[in-house]
């Protein structure tokens, strides 16, 4: 083992709940291949919210224990990430991580690597954006999980610097590396739950499904606005059903945002394949999402929304040995070879212009919600429904077909997408953003604090009428006793808030009593005698006394 990764986790623990969204999945998928594949030494997890290191690895671990150490702490201590070389997150946001990394002076020190979930919502087409206005450098990363990913965030950054050179003069185009690392699966664990006859057998017999029958089957969000609009998937199902000669089964595994949305759903599921059977089954039960892969012949996946990237349903459906048939959108035409693991749908999209302009105006200007958005677009965005029926059609007419294409996306997965495999690229990445950081000649470090929000005291000065510096003297004011005087003894419950960033009151009142005597006296003299990894909550604690009207200045 060898080398040190440091990952920025904005919330505590890592487990999920119900209705967990796609990007928490893969990126807990993508903590645990780093931990279990990375071969690293230490592994730091910084948080926000203080977490025992043994939870964290409880979480990371699988069968076997990690050999690689799991350390947990802060995300404010930076010398982890200086440690480690590379600060990870997985969110593609790095502007305000390159300010802090600048405002401690560590420019050169370490590298910061995001990672692309989605790239439709506009916030956060603007936070991946801010990488060029933030001291972000050429060791710096952003990972596109797909070639069509990396095409649109290149298109968004020369677009963008484009406008920043006419705006304020200049030819640089600064920006991050984009380099193309997909995500990943746990190719043995969902190839032993799907090479399960007799659970094969007994889910299908709960289903009402005979030996020659073929299931369809479904897994994700059942969202019209955020993920696939259901109508085509049911009509493809219809029709396939027709050409073969016998009606199919689809079974939809996910779960609604809304619960009133499955009325929407059945439906148009009574309209759209009238003869066809469905099944409805929870995603969030994992038992029996993983029946499910054992008892399914083919999967299907029209989806038709911006807001997806990657699409990992379809990858675990290929390392669970069915062939797919799915639409030719974005990372699906990266992960899925149409006529080698399954079959592509072509989609088509209007051209640019109204009302798509208007409609992304609606939502900027908060009269529609992102929701909105996306699922208006959805509704604009056609799948060749004909086209995704033939191939359910030739995959239910033909068990050796299902057969071939099955074991052809299985190697694949084994091949490109199995964590192992995946995780060499994540170690070849940020060994070769070191090597950049090593050759680059050292960067200019100013400003050191981020102009539009560095420090509120600074951004705010010229609010007060003075700002405490070593030159101002301060003195107990007359008629202060700090044996009785309320803000030391008497424990108000407000007089505790902030208390974190100061001195405590048993520290205040010996600092009080050593002032009471001593007439004004200049604070620089005065955190000359306390040792310095003090002197900021000490200076903090003085202004508080000055606040209460325990001390006085001048």
């Amino acid at each position: 083992m060898s080398g040190e990764l440091a990952i920025h986790h904005l919330g505590g623990g890592l487990g999920l709940g119900p209705n967990a969204f796609g990007r928490d999945v893969a990126n807990l998928a993508l903590y645990r291949a780093l931990a279990r594949y990375g071969d690293f030494d230490r592994l730091h997890m910084l948080t926000a919210l203080e977490t025992p290191a043994a939870e964290i690895a409880g979480t990371l671990q699988g069968v076997d224990p990690l050999t690689t150490q799991i350390e947990t702490g802060s995300l404010l201590e930076l010398g982890r990430a200086r440690d480690a070389g590379t600060l990870f997150r997985g969110k593609a946001d790095l502007a305000e991580m390159a300010w802090a990394r600048r405002g401690a002076g560590l420019d050169t020190s370490y590298s910061l690597v995001g990672l692309i979930h989605t790239i439709a919502p506009p916030t956060t087409r603007e936070e991946i954006a801010q990488a060029s206005l933030a001291p972000v450098h050429p060791w710096d990363a952003i990972i596109c999980t797909s070639p069509a990913v990396h095409d649109s965030i290149s298109a968004l950054f020369e677009g963008w610097t484009d406008y920043l050179g006419e705006r304020f003069g200049g030819a640089k185009r600064p920006m991050p590396q984009l380099p193309i690392l997909p995500l990943g699966v746990e190719l043995d664990e969902i190839a032993a739950l799907a090479d399960r006859p007799a659970v094969r057998q007994a889910a299908r017999a709960r289903l009402g499904l005979g030996e020659d029958d073929v299931l369809a089957l479904w897994v994700g969000r059942l969202s019209f606005y955020e993920k696939a609009t259901p109508q085509p998937m049911f009509r493809a199902i219809e029709e396939a059903g027709r050409l073969a000669g016998r009606p199919l089964h689809f079974a939809l595994a996910g779960w609604f945002p809304q619960a009133s949305h499955r009325d929407y759903f059945e439906e148009a599921g009574r309209a759209y394949a009238p003869t066809s059977t469905l099944h409805w089954i929870d995603g969030n039960d994992p038992v029996l999402l993983g029946e499910m892969w054992a008892a399914a012949d083919i999967f299907l996946s029209l989806v038709d929304n911006i807001q997806e990237t990657f699409g990992l349903a379809p990858v675990e459906a290929m390392a669970a040995g069915l062939p797919v048939v799915a639409s030719d959108w974005d990372g699906y035409r990266y992960t899925i070879r149409h006529g080698q693991e399954g079959f592509l749908a072509p989609t088509l999209i209007p051209s640019p212009g109204p009302p798509s302009v208007v409609l992304l105006r609606r939502h900027l200007q908060r009269i529609d919600s992102y929701q909105a958005y996306a699922g208006q677009l959805a509704q604009h965005t056609a799948v060749d429904v004909g086209a995704a029926a033939r191939g359910l059609a030739d995959l239910a007419a033909s068990p050796d077909l299902r057969r071939r294409m099955g074991a052809a996306g299985r190697e694949r997965v084994r091949q490109t997408f199995d964590w192992k495999q995946v995780v060499v690229g994540y170690r070849d990445l940020f060994d070769s953003l070191a090597e950049r950081r090593r050759q680059a000649p050292t960067p200019s470090l100013s400003p050191r604090l981020n102009p539009v929000h560095g420090d509120p005291f600074r951004d705010h000065g010229s609010f007060a009428t003075l700002s405490l510096t070593a030159d101002t003297q301060i003195a107990v004011r007359p008629g202060v006793d700090p044996a009785t005087d309320p803000a030391l003894i008497s424990g108000v419950t407000l007089d505790a808030y902030g208390e974190a960033w100061r001195l405590g009151r048993a520290d205040l009142i010996p600092l009080v009593e050593g002032l009471r005597d001593a007439g004004w006296r200049r604070v620089g003299d005065l955190l000359a005698t306390v040792p310095p990894p003090a002197r900021a909550r000490t200076t903090y604690g003085l202004v508080w006394l000055c606040k209460m009207g325990v001390l006085a200045w001048r």
